[in-house]
C-alpha cells in the first residue's frame, strides 16, 4: 500500500523545483525503470504484481489503482521508480556533440535524446533555456536513453567561443547550403534550434558551418521540421558520410 505522503511526494517531482528540492527525478516503465537501474540505484520503487526488477532492489507492491495515483502516463506502466538527480557540472564534450539551442518541448527534447543515443551521440550539451532533461515527460520520450547520454546545461555562446580554434560548429539555417552536398566531418558540435524560432542570434553568428535540409520538389513544401525529426536527418547524415565498419570476416563467420 502507498501512503498518502508518498503519493504527494512523488507527484510534486513533477516540477523542476520539486525536482531540485528532493534531488529525484521519477521514470515509469519497465524499460525506462530498467535501463536506469544499469546506471543509478533507485531510492524508491513502487511496482504492481508481476513486475520483477533486473536486478536485486527494495520493491513495494501496490494495486494497479494505486499506480495510477503516482503516475505521469495516461496508461501506466507496472513500475514507478525514483532515482537520483545528477549533479550539474561542466559540459563533457564527445568527438561529435549535439547542442540544443532553445528547445522547449519535453517530448522533442526526450526523442532527440534518444536519436542521439541512436546514432551513437555520447553528448548532448543544452542552453539554459532548454527545456528539464529530468522532466517526467523527456525521461518517458526518450525510452531509457537518457541513462546512456550524457546532458549537461550551460551558455552555448560562451561554450563555442572556447573551443579550440578548427572546430566546426555546425547549425540548420534556412540560408545553409544543402547538408547533401556538403563535406561533413566526424567531429565538432551540431547545434539545433528552438521549435519556432530556430538558433539564436548569439549562437547564430558563432556557426561556421551552415546546414540546410532542403525540401523535395516545390509548391507544396511545408513550413518547417519539427526539430526531433530534423535532428534525426541531421545525425543520419553525418553517420551515413562515415559508416559503421563491417565486422572482419572472422568475426562475422560461425
Amino acid at each position: 500500500m502507498i501512503s498518502k505522503n508518498q503519493i504527494k511526494f512523488i507527484r510534486q517531482l513533477e516540477q523542476k523545483k520539486g525536482r531540485r528540492r528532493e534531488g529525484l527525478f521519477v521514470a515509469e516503465g519497465p524499460k525506462v525503470v530498467g535501463d536506469l537501474m544499469r546506471r543509478w540505484q533507485p531510492a524508491g520503487l513502487w511496482a504492481t504484481a508481476g513486475y520483477e526488477p533486473p536486478q536485486p532492489v527494495s520493491v513495494q507492491r501496490v494495486s494497479d489503482d494505486e499506480l495510477r495515483r503516482v503516475s505521469f502516463l495516461q496508461h501506466p506502466q507496472q513500475v514507478v521508480a525514483l532515482f537520483p538527480l545528477p549533479a550539474a557540472r561542466s559540459p563533457r564534450l564527445s568527438p561529435l556533440t549535439l547542442a540544443l539551442d532553445g528547445v522547449q518541448d519535453p517530448g522533442n527534447l526526450g526523442t532527440i535524446i534518444r536519436i542521439a543515443d541512436w546514432f551513437g551521440i555520447t553528448s548532448i550539451v543544452c542552453s539554459d533555456d532548454t527545456a528539464d532533461a529530468w522532466s517526467p515527460k523527456v525521461v518517458q520520450a526518450s525510452m531509457g536513453s537518457i541513462a546512456r547520454v550524457d546532458i549537461s546545461y550551460t551558455d552555448l555562446a560562451a561554450l563555442i567561443d572556447g573551443l579550440p580554434e578548427g572546430t566546426p560548429v555546425y547549425g540548420t539555417l534556412l540560408d545553409g547550403s544543402s547538408i547533401y552536398s556538403q563535406q561533413l566531418e566526424p567531429r565538432g558540435l551540431i547545434v539545433m534550434g528552438n521549435e519556432g524560432n530556430g538558433l539564436s542570434e548569439a549562437v547564430r553568428r558563432r556557426v561556421t558551418r551552415r546546414l540546410l535540409i532542403p525540401p523535395y520538389g516545390s509548391g507544396h513544401a511545408a513550413e518547417s521540421l519539427n526539430v526531433a525529426i530534423a535532428t534525426a536527418i541531421v545525425c543520419s547524415e553525418f553517420r551515413r558520410k562515415k559508416p559503421t565498419p563491417s565486422p572482419s570476416p572472422r568475426e562475422g563467420s560461425s
